[in-house]
């Protein structure tokens, strides 16, 4: 936020920091008795990907900027698990749902491409 890095300007940075912000909105149509479970789990994953791309890109070596990548795109597999089981509990409709499910694509590509 205060120091305007260069990882900063990364399309993938702002894709991911959307992608945790439509995380947080959608978990808030859950129910209050996922607040300790599935919706902490989903918010801990997407601010995962937003923070290891930030880590990620101030490593020198392009092996450690890829492993944070890595763990980066492992979480937005967790979070696409997560709302699959969110959809088949009924929390949430396909409808609402689909801004996340653009951006998850759209992070999992980004970050698949950084990888390779």
């Amino acid at each position: 936020m205060f120091l305007q890095l260069a990882h900063t300007k990364l399309n993938i940075f702002q894709f991911s920091q959307q992608l945790a912000l439509e995380c947080y909105k959608i978990t808030k149509m859950f129910p209050s008795e996922e607040k300790f479970a599935m919706i902490q789990q989903i918010r801990r994953a997407a601010l995962s990907v937003h923070l290891n791309i930030a880590e990620g890109a101030s490593r020198k070596s392009a092996a450690e900027r890829k492993r944070y990548y890595e763990v980066a795109r492992g979480s937005v597999i967790e979070i696409d698990t997560a709302i699959g089981i969110a959809y088949q509990l009924s929390y949430v409709n396909m409808e609402q749902l689909k801004p996340l499910g653009d951006l998850i694509i759209k992070n999992f590509k980004l970050l698949s491409g950084m990888i390779n």
